[in-house]
């Protein structure tokens, strides 16, 4: 099944169901070094496997990047 999502303002399709965990997964994102916020509410790190992604969820991900 197909679920249409926005993320970071494009739109895509992912194949479902699946949780904020697998989508971090789908987009080669590592869970630790990143921030997800889902329908303008932050997805606490702790739920991502419980968090399911529904058809039109609007995702913000945006990764940590360190530096000096």
């Amino acid at each position: 099944m197909t679920i249409e999502v926005t993320i970071n303002g494009e739109p895509r399709g992912v194949e479902g169901p699946l949780t904020v965990a697998d989508l971090l997964v789908l987009l080669g994102l590592t869970r630790g070094k990143v921030a997800v916020e889902r329908n303008l509410e932050i997805v606490p790190r702790s739920t991502y496997e419980a968090v399911a992604v529904v058809d039109g969820d609007r995702f913000e991900i945006v990764r940590f990047i360190g530096g000096g």
